[in-house]
């Protein structure tokens, strides 16, 4: 159906501008199936590739079937690491920023008391990794009665790392009138013998792309010596010489050793891995993402975390433990339609493993071509090139959510729980105003001496003047705009 459109597919006209907004222009294939067959109130298995838009796949559906008045959350999103699981609750937040829906994420190496107080308050969907959940099941601090819709997202990497004994524990604390939606960029065997465990006869959905991420990637590989990996990566990041790129390790200690070397190289790189603290690892992912460096060198943590429409290389250091962790790797370049490169240094002990990594790609009839290391010669050619680009200043991006800045401005109201503040005093002061309805207020968020509420519709600037001088619960409060971040 090439003229499907998000209107015909019966979505809300505040979800089709929040997808406008986002520029999601026209559905992609795996969400016209997934929107189309979650109607039918039935489990679904779903396999799309990365990059397919597989996010929005889900997130629509669920932001349409949210009962907003119902305080207790109604869906749950399971995710195998902190970082995706972020930009899930980004996504979800962002497509359901007119209808209200309130996003809250649990995940580990964050204040578990804060997540607990933002749960008693309204909340739609919750966004976790596994263990996190089952600690605020454990702890009693979260209420799944209300548990409508449950989705699975990246089943093969769950299974991969282990996860998947927790969520069993998390399921036997749902109820069964449930709705379950199982996603995987890929089905091994090992995710076909689990799946009836969650869902009950799927409807599966398998998108093949005409446009394969596969097909869009051209991939080669480079026989290297163990002893000169360091060298042939810097070689090899000279000779491509791309405006960005990943570099994937195994360990800690490899990324650390790559960014030492390139470092002393006057290459500017950041790393990512599991023994950073949660903030600096948000923290690297969202200036990779709006362009403050070149090179991200990662574990594994990174490739279901990072979703930016134009990396234009991966780099394979360490080559990944299976094929199905290759095709998760190298789908961080040629997202959303574009083409991308793939570049692994495989050593001679390696070369039977990467064989089973070539089989794979075979069979989506893409084969992995080996070159040659570059010459001194064309290396000294190369280098003015690579080292002027370096110095150059990169061109910052904005987030995502700095689409909705002309219809949305967020106010801070400088009082909250302490001073007994609720919501009811909130919307009943800005509704006084004249010309100002219900429906041009968005989250309400309520702490301990703050209060942040979201205008729509582009009057934000009328109430942020009339709250100068209306009274919220009988008194003037200090109404300003709220701070915004460096990438809005």
């Amino acid at each position: 159906m090439p003229n499907t459109t998000f209107e015909t597919l019966n979505i809300s006209p505040e979800t089709q501008k929040a997808l406008t907004a986002l520029g999601y222009t026209q559905p992609t294939q795996v969400q016209e199936a997934v929107i189309t067959q979650f109607v039918t109130g039935q489990d679904l298995l779903v396999k799309s590739q990365t990059g397919s838009g597989k996010t929005a796949s889900f997130a629509i559906p669920l932001v349409e079937n949210i009962i907003w008045e119902e305080r207790a959350p109604q869906a749950i999103v399971l995710a195998p690491t902190r970082e995706l699981a972020l930009q899930i609750s980004e996504e979800i937040f962002n497509i359901g920023r007119f209808k209200r829906i309130k996003v809250e994420t649990l995940i580990g190496h964050t204040p578990f008391q804060a997540q607990a107080r933002n749960l008693k308050t309204r909340t739609h969907v919750v966004v976790a990794t596994p263990g996190r959940l089952l600690d605020h099941i454990e702890q009693g601090t979260i209420d799944l009665t209300k548990i409508k819709f449950v989705v699975l997202d990246e089943v093969d990497e769950m299974l991969s790392m282990g996860f998947m004994s927790q969520v069993d524990d998390i399921f036997e604390h749902l109820s069964q009138a449930r709705q379950v939606a199982l996603f995987s960029a890929t089905l091994p065997q090992a995710v076909l013998d689990v799946k009836d465990f969650y869902v009950t006869d799927p409807i599966t959905i398998e998108v093949a792309a005409q446009n394969a991420v596969s097909t869009r990637i051209d991939q080669v590989f480079y026989l290297v010596e163990k002893t000169a990996k360091l060298k042939n990566l810097y070689q090899l990041l000279v000779l491509e010489n791309p405006d960005s790129a990943i570099i994937f390790a195994n360990t800690r200690a490899a990324v650390d050793a790559i960014a030492d070397y390139l470092d002393a190289r006057d290459v500017t790189v950041e790393t990512l891995h599991g023994g950073m603290e949660q903030r600096d690892r948000t923290r690297v992912i969202n200036d990779f993402k709006h362009n403050y460096f070149r090179y991200l060198i990662a574990t594994d943590v990174a490739a279901r975390g990072i979703d930016v429409a134009d990396i234009a290389a991966v780099f394979n250091y360490d080559l990944p433990d299976n094929p199905e962790s290759y095709t998760h790797r190298i789908g961080r370049t040629a997202r959303f339609e574009k083409t991308g490169r793939a570049i692994s240094l495989v050593s001679s002990a390696q070369r039977s493993d990467f064989a089973a990594i070539e089989k794979a790609q075979q069979k989506n009839d893409v084969t992995i071509t080996e070159h040659v290391l570059p010459s001194d010669s064309l290396l000294d050619k190369r280098l003015p090139s690579f080292t002027a680009k370096q110095k150059r200043e990169l061109e910052k991006k904005q987030a995502k959510s700095a689409v909705f800045k002309s219809d949305i401005m967020k106010l801070h109201i400088n009082a909250g729980k302490k001073t007994k503040l609720r919501a009811g005093d909130v919307v009943g002061a800005i509704t006084s105003i004249p010309g100002v309805t219900g429906d041009d207020i968005g989250i309400i968020s309520i702490i301990d001496v703050s209060t942040f509420v979201e205008i729509l519709n582009g009057k934000g600037k009328q109430v942020l003047k009339a709250l100068q001088t209306e009274k919220i619960k009988g008194r003037l409060r200090k109404v300003s705009r709220a701070n915004q971040g460096k990438y809005d």
